[in-house]
């Protein structure tokens, strides 16, 4: 789960490269790179003989700091920055998602993806998967493997599905490359003498070629909401893994309140080695919202960056997460080769864990994620705007109401057997799709 900042390049090696194989010497600096910049550096050797490990993914497995980094991986620049710029590639561009009898539906779909443009919506029940069952792909410990093939532009993949009005069809699409879209839907509902605002935020990603780095979708979707004179919003990060810190300061930007432009957003802290690198960022108000209140529809999927969206505005606003307790990722990562000749000219991308992130209160370990104020289960049966999907149903009944019943909440709540975090490592894990 990434949280990203860019930092001047700087060269700290010289060029006499030790007489070692060209694979040590990329082991090498992954781990003199490591003993840098790591946040938890102190818990490293201080000296390795890198040659011991088979490959540069089993020297990271050793190096990573167990107890708290589930995070640090490794990839190649040009795969990062797609990314984080939301171009996909050798996907069929959806995600799935289990209801509380074990049904697999679509939970989203890319606009522009192979099944966005083949009509597939989020509600729709899987029913097989290249003619197997989908209880055929659980594993023993209760999880599920759903293999659909190489990450290949052009492999093919057949689905059998229920749609809502009962009928079944079968589609059959192949991966391709494309634009990822971060905002799934936006709408305004009219309630009770309020206007509720409603987004679906998949990931922080950035728009390619905007400088400073920032998001055209954020932009475009809070005009949106300026110009329709929201009174509260509801923020449906159910699904989004994290992605960018501009992109998130930028949202953090427009749902502060103007009391608090100039104070704190949130602080970041480095290992001992990089103390200097330690910086406060200060909002900077932007747009016309003054908002009453902000929910967030939240899950286990949701991490990272939608978690320091959370926690910046926490000491400013009044906020409520309905759905389930957050991933709980308090820590930050960028890419190094910036600082290393070889792993740049090895095309070797390392993104560890680099910094830890307070908000103005100080508050920076939350490890097991931020606890939901109403638990409500996921209802991926449901459409967005469905005013029966429980999550929606259970932000507008507290927006209007001031509160969602305990029945609701004590009824309607379930753990899902797998998620698609579970599913994906590295860099896919913040942005999981098939």
């Amino acid at each position: 789960m990434a949280l990203v900042i860019f930092f001047p390049s700087c060269n700290p090696e010289t060029d006499d490269v030790p007489p070692l194989q060209a694979e040590q010497v990329v082991k090498r600096a992954i781990f003199e790179s490591m003993r840098d910049w790591y946040y938890w550096t102190n818990e490293l050797p201080l000296s390795l003989d890198v040659s011991q490990f088979s490959s540069n993914q089993d020297l990271l497995d050793n190096l990573r700091f167990r107890p708290l980094d589930r995070w640090s991986y490794l990839t190649t620049r040009a795969q990062f920055d797609a990314a984080f710029t939301g171009q996909a590639s050798g996907v069929h561009g959806f995600s799935f998602a289990f209801d509380e009898d074990e049904r697999l539906f679509v939970a989203f779909v890319f606009d522009a993806g192979p099944a966005g443009q083949d009509g597939w919506r989020r509600g729709w029940e899987f029913i097989e998967i290249n003619g197997r069952s989908i209880s055929s792909y659980r594993n023993s410990n209760g999880s599920y493997s759903f293999d659909l093939g190489p990450n290949t532009i052009g492999v093919q993949n057949t689905f059998k599905f229920r749609l809502p009005d009962g009928s079944e069809t079968t589609r059959t699409i192949g991966k391709a490359a494309f634009q990822t879209n971060s905002v799934l839907h936006k709408e305004v509902y009219e309630m009770d003498g309020k206007r509720i605002g409603h987004l679906v935020y998949q990931s922080f990603r950035a728009t390619q070629g905007l400088t400073p780095t920032r998001s055209q979708e954020v932009e475009d979707a809070f005009a949106f909401f300026e110009t329709e004179g929201i009174d509260d919003l509801i923020i449906d990060l159910r699904y989004n893994g994290g992605g960018s810190v501009a992109v998130t300061e930028q949202i953090l930007n427009y749902l502060a309140p103007s009391s608090a432009s100039g104070r704190t957003m949130y602080t970041n802290r480095h290992n001992p080695n990089k103390f200097s690198n330690n910086r406060t960022v200060n909002f900077n108000k932007r747009g016309s919202l003054e908002l009453d209140e902000i929910v967030f529809i939240t899950s286990r999927s949701s991490a990272s960056a939608s978690e320091l969206l959370i926690n910046c505005l926490e000491p400013y606003m009044n906020i409520t997460l309905i759905g389930d307790n957050t991933y709980g990722k308090p820590v930050g990562q960028f890419p190094l080769s910036t600082f290393s000749r070889v792993l740049a000219e090895n095309d070797v991308e390392l993104v560890p864990v680099t910094f830890a992130i307070a908000n103005a209160e100080g508050r920076a370990d939350y490890f097991d994620g931020f606890p939901a104020d109403i638990l409500v289960g996921d209802n991926p049966a449901r459409d967005w705007s469905d005013f029966n999907e429980r999550r929606l149903a259970a932000a507008i009944a507290y927006l209007t109401g001031g509160s969602a019943s305990a029945r609701m909440a004590d009824h309607k709540y379930f753990k899902p057997v797998w998620e698609m975090i579970d599913a994906f490592e590295g860099l896919q894990k913040e942005f999981p799709m098939y």
